[in-house]
């Protein structure tokens, strides 16, 4: 059932945190073209700013970019090098909001994306996944995002061709954050 109006999910007002012992901010991309490997920040802030509309509430996150682990040693030592990262002259990746917008039961959280000094604009198709309260009385809200980018677009342009055709590593890869924002009570 399709319907105009915006649907407020009971979310209250004020500043929210990521609650990091129950987020993960992860993301996805192919290996020969055949598989996918998976891979997160450990180390990030965020703050969101939920307005009495929602569409003015604002967003702004930070990830360390040296904090990336897919569990592969060498891989992450390479990812964190001057062909991807490059972490030593471009230690952070910078998300800010600059729209927010209902399309049903999903949520377009669109904002700019900063990576090896280059930004360019990112729409999150975001769900609400609902609220509560813990045994010490801070609300938390949950909510998963994901989009797809081409990781070219920000200068990570290492690649290498595969014999039978194709590429090392997808230019594509979707960033998947699952999650959860608190409210200390």
């Amino acid at each position: 059932m399709t319907t105009d109006t915006v649907t407020r999910p009971d979310i209250e007002t004020g500043v929210w945190t990521l609650d990091k012992n129950h987020t993960k901010v992860g993301f996805t991309a192919k290996h020969l073209m055949v598989t996918k490997v998976r891979g997160h920040f450990d180390t990030y802030e965020a703050t969101v700013e939920i307005a009495d509309d929602l569409t003015e509430s604002r967003i702004d996150a930070t990830f360390d970019s040296a904090s990336l682990t897919t569990g592969a040693e060498d891989r992450d030592g390479h990812l964190r090098s001057n062909d991807f990262f490059d972490v030593e002259n471009h230690p952070t990746i910078k998300f800010v909001s600059t729209d927010i917008t209902q399309d049903g039961d999903t949520w377009k959280i669109t904002g700019d994306l900063t990576i090896r000094d280059k930004t360019h604009p990112v729409t999150l198709d975001a769900s609400y996944e609902g609220n509560a309260v813990d045994p010490w009385g801070n609300t938390h809200v949950g909510f998963i995002a994901r989009a797809k980018i081409n990781r070219e677009d920000w200068g990570l342009t290492w690649n290498a061709a595969l014999e039978g055709g194709g590429w090392l590593v997808s230019k594509d890869v979707m960033i998947e954050i699952e999650g959860q924002l608190i409210r200390p009570s």
